[in-house]
């Protein structure tokens, strides 16, 4: 009996030591004991510590819009490049490198070689509109593409006018011609049919004539019978009575 209740103790001894050896580890464990722990929640970073975002992630959204203006160049256009191309363009040291037309509207890119610059202009019936000034070649032909694309866009309405408009016009002088052909045909028609109506009249007086002659001729005929039986009968009252040959 001693011994069993010794083992028993000895037991329950055991189990305290586990217990608080578990209780133990429940708790976190101190820096520097070679262990990491991950918090439950991530603390987003503070707005000043975002990461940037890389030029390229945005390329694509920029290509797919309008060529936007840098500051110096916005400044410059507020400043005149209007008037200082209008200027320039009088004389002999602006090259024009290339033009588009769509109906009034128009894009043209002009070199200043003495300086390097290149003007893209955005015109209408000749007048320019919006005038860029840069130095940079590819970033003056991406202007002027941008800036053709504008005057496509812009002179669709007008270009679809003149075909309407045309079109009306071409209309307009077919029925003017249908109508003259028609014109020509009612009166055609119409001398016809005055024609038939003198004729049939013609016609009707003709026959009235030839029944009259016809009438005419009968009666003539009967008469020269008549004469002519008269004529047989006093001669055989002529030559009564005298001897035959």
């Amino acid at each position: 009996m001693d011994y069993k209740w010794r083992v028993r103790q000895a037991a329950l001894a055991v189990a305290v030591l586990f217990g608080g050896i578990e209780a133990g580890c429940a708790q976190a464990l101190p820096p520097g004991d070679g262990t990491t722990t991950q918090p439950a929640v991530q603390v987003a970073p503070a707005a000043s510590e975002a990461l940037p975002v890389p030029a390229a992630a945005s390329e694509p959204a920029a290509q797919s819009q309008a060529i936007a203006l840098t500051p110096d160049e916005a400044q410059q256009n507020a400043a005149g490049n209007v008037a200082e191309l209008q200027q320039m363009i009088r004389g002999s040291d602006l090259n024009e490198l290339r033009t588009t037309y769509n109906g009034s509207y128009g894009a043209s890119l002009l070199f200043y070689g003495k300086e390097m610059i290149y003007y893209v202009a955005l015109f209408q019936n000749k007048t320019f509109w919006r005038v860029i000034k840069t130095s940079d070649a590819t970033r003056a032909e991406a202007i002027y593409r941008d800036f053709a694309l504008k005057s496509q866009q812009l002179a669709e309405v007008e270009i679809r006018r003149i075909q309407l408009s045309a079109q009306k016009a071409f209309t307009d002088r077919m029925i003017s011609l249908a109508q003259d052909h028609a014109n020509r045909l009612q009166a055609d028609l119409a001398v016809a049919r005055q024609q038939q109506a003198v004729v049939a009249d013609q016609q009707k007086q003709t026959r009235d004539q030839a029944n009259t002659l016809q009438a005419e001729k009968s009666a003539a005929q009967d008469q020269l019978r008549a004469v002519q039986r008269q004529v047989r009968e006093l001669q055989r009252q002529v030559e009564g009575g005298l001897p035959v040959q």
